[in-house]
């Protein structure tokens, strides 16, 4: 006997993604789900856009309830062909059109193993730069502005909030790299540059 095809619309994700959370044990760190483990027979798309501020869209209309964004955040997955929510029953795709998610906070801590850069994002993930969360700046080839971004899982990036970005620009120490003097910082061993000193500040939102 075939298996029923899994609901259709909003509330089909809303349910599938709920039904996929993990049991998390009080004062636990934010479980996620296997998402990079599950390939689903049924795929398609559905009409949800996360614009280049953050926000989160369904057929047009913002999505204004903070616990359904972060739930549908957690079942977000980057493939070659896209940006997709997927669950064990269904991978619909969706559109993003830069980062998925937003660096809203940096807090820098120094320890007996050295400086560790810890970022919220806008979504509740809690971050340390470093070797598997790297740091990245491109530049806008028309104005010549950084756009910086932060690795936060599996190809999933967050770009850092302007007031951030000024902050890390702050906390930087200029160094002599291959591509010359460097403004850059340190976490958890690892450096990353930020530009030339004397560059312009993120247009990120």
């Amino acid at each position: 006997m075939a298996e029923p095809a899994p609901p259709e619309g909003l509330a089909g994700v809303v349910a599938a993604a709920n039904a996929a959370q993990p049991t998390q044990a009080a004062g636990q760190t934010r479980a996620l789900p296997p998402v990079h483990l599950w390939h689903p027979e049924h795929c398609g798309e559905i009409d949800i856009r996360i614009a280049k501020n953050g926000l989160w869209f369904h057929e047009g209309s913002p999505i204004g309830r903070e616990p359904l964004v972060r739930l549908f955040s957690t079942v977000l997955r980057k493939d070659p062909d896209g940006f997709h929510l997927v669950t064990p029953v269904e991978k619909l795709k969706i559109t993003v059109e830069d980062a998925p998610f937003l660096a809203v906070r940096v807090d820098r801590e120094t320890g007996q193993d050295g400086t560790v850069l810890r970022f919220l994002t806008n979504v509740g993930d809690v971050v340390e730069a470093g070797p598997e969360h790297w740091l990245r700046v491109e530049t806008d080839t028309e104005t010549g502005e950084p756009a910086p971004y932060l690795h936060v899982r599996r190809g999933l990036e967050a770009r850092l909030r302007r007031p951030v970005f000024y902050e890390l620009v702050e906390m930087a120490e200029e160094r002599d790299t291959p591509q010359g003097r460097q403004l850059a910082v340190c976490s958890n061993g690892a450096w990353f540059s930020l530009g030339a000193p004397g560059g312009g500040a993120a247009e990120t939102p």
